[in-house]
């Protein structure tokens, strides 16, 4: 998984993940980094790229299932969207 940056319209962190020989990109949102004693604010850069790296088997996961059109994923993770690139 690959993190692209910030999209600032969406408050998501843009994210590629190679599935099945193909790269699909997703947006995680930004919330989800949040923790309860910031709750109300926006992570820091730094605070999201921490947890992107702690959960980043369950958000490529997340990646997986939705590009293949399997179950939902489970809560957070249900947030991610999958993005169509140009």
């Amino acid at each position: 998984m690959e993190v692209k940056g910030r999209d600032i319209a969406t408050e998501c962190y843009r994210v590629v993940h190679r599935v099945d020989g193909a790269d699909v990109s997703a947006l995680v949102p930004e919330r989800l980094a949040v923790s309860r004693l910031t709750l109300g604010s926006r992570p820091s850069h730094q605070t999201a790229y921490v947890w992107m790296a702690e959960n980043k088997n369950k958000i490529e996961a997340a990646i997986t299932q939705l590009s293949r059109g399997a179950r939902r994923p489970r809560a957070p993770f249900d947030q991610i969207t999958l993005i169509e690139e140009r």
